[in-house]
């Protein structure tokens, strides 16, 4: 069924009113940088800590009572993870979590706090597809893709709509741009059917840019099979799917590479100006801004999407000046 619906702006809308039910807008953050005043989305602030409660809520939903008693299986570093998680527990729904092992101890912990059943998998070495796809087929569960389903690209969208109504409100105007840290495309995607007149920029770490790669070529890249290493696990996806990309393709004019020692920069700049903790993975699209590798105006909304790190980790990353 989910190879064949396509995501759609009214999906994205019914989705935001599912949302807005549940939960309360996350708050929009002015700052300035560089003498411009900007806006940050600050999706760590969600009750598990990222926007993938979004899609997660808005595909479990949709689920027929059928469906909702087969369970659901789903791969996740850890944000989707948590994500689908607690909307199972909220609809008394049995989930299992595909994770790779090397996942922050904060993720695997939180998603099993949330009821879910944890399978670990290596990330270099396992097919993560293969072994989800192979437990939902044994059990008959529901496979909730992590960006690869419409619902969960509506799901992502509805922040579109609540920085749309936000930035109105605050700012007297609608957004222009809106900066999103990407992995697999399903926020940038869904942003860009929430918003269709603002521009919507993908930014991914360095190295695991098979979007940019994808939208400057106009097919579908990979990153290979030996990626470099990065911080960023929540966007260590390795490459798009048609879904996203046909969205993506029809919408994106602009894209970013960002460093492993911008999105501490990154991170560090949040903590210290917004009061905010940010996982490396969230922080990408304000590294981009950061940068000044994407051009910005007085109506540039920031997506800060995760906030999922370690104390330690974050700790190093907060005294560290490289």
């Amino acid at each position: 069924m989910t190879s064949m619906r396509q995501p759609t702006r009214k999906g994205v809308l019914n989705a935001a009113a599912k949302v807005a039910a549940i939960l309360p807008p996350t708050p929009l953050l002015r700052f300035e940088h560089d003498g411009r005043a900007l806006w940050a989305k600050a999706e760590c602030l969600q009750p598990m800590g990222a926007f993938k409660i979004r899609g997660a809520w808005h595909r479990l939903t949709a689920l027929s009572d059928e469906e909702k008693a087969r369970g659901v299986v789903a791969v996740s570093s850890g944000n989707h993870a948590q994500g689908v998680a607690w909307a199972a527990r909220k609809l008394d729904i049995e989930a299992t979590i595909v994770m790779p092992a090397d996942a922050p101890r904060v993720k695997l912990e939180r998603t099993r706090e949330l009821g879910a059943t944890v399978i670990t998998y290596d990330r270099l070495t396992e097919n993560r597809e293969e072994i989800a796809k192979a437990i939902a087929s044994e059990n008959d569960a529901i496979y909730v893709h992590a960006f690869g389903d419409p619902w969960v690209i509506e799901g992502q969208g509805s922040a579109g709509v609540e920085i749309a109504a936000q930035m109105q409100a605050q700012a007297g105007r609608l957004p222009s741009r809106i900066i999103a840290c990407c992995g697999g495309g399903g926020l940038s995607a869904g942003l860009s059917l929430a918003c269709p007149d603002a521009a919507v920029i993908p930014v991914e770490p360095e190295g695991w840019d098979d979007i940019c790669r994808s939208l400057e070529t106009g097919e579908i890249q990979n990153v290979g099979s030996n990626p470099p290493p990065t911080a960023c696990d929540a966007l260590q996806t390795f490459a798009t799917f048609p879904l996203n990309f046909a969205v993506l393709q029809k919408n994106c004019r602009e894209w970013a590479r960002v460093s492993e020692a911008e999105i501490r920069a990154a991170q560090r700049f949040a903590f210290a100006n917004l009061r905010l903790v940010v996982e490396p993975g969230g922080a990408a699209a304000l590294a981009a801004v950061l940068a000044g590798k994407i051009a910005v105006d007085d109506a540039t909304a920031v997506m800060i999407t995760g906030g999922n790190v370690d104390a330690r980790s974050f700790a190093q990353v907060l005294g560290d000046t490289n």
